[in-house]
């Protein structure tokens, strides 16, 4: 019986993306990329905060995603922050083309992960911003959501 290799876990999160946006639907995406930028990404080189998608000839590509060179790479390395193509079925794309139509929406890139057949998968969100009332109500219910969990750890401690 053979022994199956134990992955190590792979997840690159835009953190700031889940405090400036309300998420409406989220897609996992493929993404076209070289030999060299799944091996950086494996090695958690990857950083998706100045990251966006957009809509090219009916197909959707993410700019400004940064994908570190791999360091045992040779000449034919990849460039950091070149345009990708994402993966997504025709459903799917005219889901998120007819979502952006509407005033205040938006498509962003919140997760890159490694998927159980080892794939590269970024999951996109279409998602509306959030105003600053909405935000400053996201931090009242982390800080309140904290505090309870202290006080259980306490009582569960005792």
């Amino acid at each position: 019986m053979a022994k199956e290799k134990k992955r190590p876990k792979v997840e690159i999160t835009n953190r700031k993306a889940s405090h400036e946006y309300f998420f409406v639907n989220e897609f996992d995406a493929g993404i076209m990329l070289t030999g060299t930028e799944v091996k950086s990404i494996r090695n958690g080189n990857a950083n998706l905060s100045d990251a966006y998608c957009i809509f090219e000839k009916d197909e959707l590509w993410i700019r400004n995603l940064y994908i570190a060179e791999y360091e045992y790479g040779t000449d034919a390395n990849h460039m950091p922050r070149r345009q990708r193509k994402l993966l997504l079925r025709k459903p799917e794309l005219r889901k998120l083309e007819r979502g952006l139509r509407e005033k205040g929406s938006t498509i962003v890139p919140y997760k890159i992960f490694l998927s159980d057949r080892g794939f590269v998968k970024i999951t996109v969100c279409l998602a509306k911003g959030k105003k600053t009332y909405d935000k400053r109500e996201t931090i009242k219910d982390r800080e309140s959501k904290r505090e309870m969990d202290r006080v259980n750890k306490a009582y569960k401690v005792r």
